[in-house]
């Protein structure tokens, strides 16, 4: 299945503060996050965030609050997005059937996020370097369990380039940037 621009709109789930310093492999994870969110707003797809228990887990970390500076984030006391009544209602508004998925922890708020999309009618399209969870092998495990339930699985630079489709662009070259 092609995923096309116009078509899409992508989830960053709960990057916050609290948690974030002991997930697995976490700077490697911001730098994947900048480079997909960047690109993401380059190719003018819209973009939701969350934020669980913001009072518990605190905000989302600085560098990505600096990056969606302007986009809505929406707090949520449950472990999948879609169980949140505004978040669903803003996916279904944008009327878009592939859904991006990056954000944290893999085998609780993504997985449970991925499996209610897909039950949903939507494409939820993980994007593997960009999830995470404390454990390495707690994102194993969730990523095999995404795959069973049918989501698609990517990477930024797959999914960059598969959005942007041509070359010789100014997202073209805004893209080329980023991944370098």
């Amino acid at each position: 299945m092609r995923i096309l621009k116009d078509h899409t709109s992508a989830l960053i789930i709960d990057i916050q503060e609290r948690l974030f310093p002991f997930i697995f492999e976490n700077e490697k994870l911001i730098r994947n996050l900048t480079i997909l969110i960047e690109g993401l707003k380059a190719l003018t797809i819209p973009i939701f965030v969350t934020e669980q228990y913001v009072k518990g887990l605190g905000s989302t970390v600085a560098p990505v609050a600096a990056l969606i500076e302007g986009i809505k984030r929406t707090e949520k006391m449950c472990f999948s997005c879609w169980d949140e009544p505004r978040i669903a209602e803003s996916i279904a508004v944008a009327g878009k059937d592939n859904i991006i998925i990056a954000g944290i922890e893999s085998h609780v708020c993504v997985l449970q996020t991925v499996i209610d999309l897909k039950h949903n009618g939507y494409h939820p399209v993980v994007v593997e370097d960009c999830i995470s969870s404390r454990r390495e092998n707690d994102k194993k495990i969730a990523l095999e369990r995404m795959r069973f339930e049918g989501a698609i699985i990517t990477s930024y630079e797959s999914i960059l380039f598969e959005l942007l489709r041509y070359s010789g662009t100014e997202q073209f070259k805004t893209i080329s940037r980023l991944v370098k």
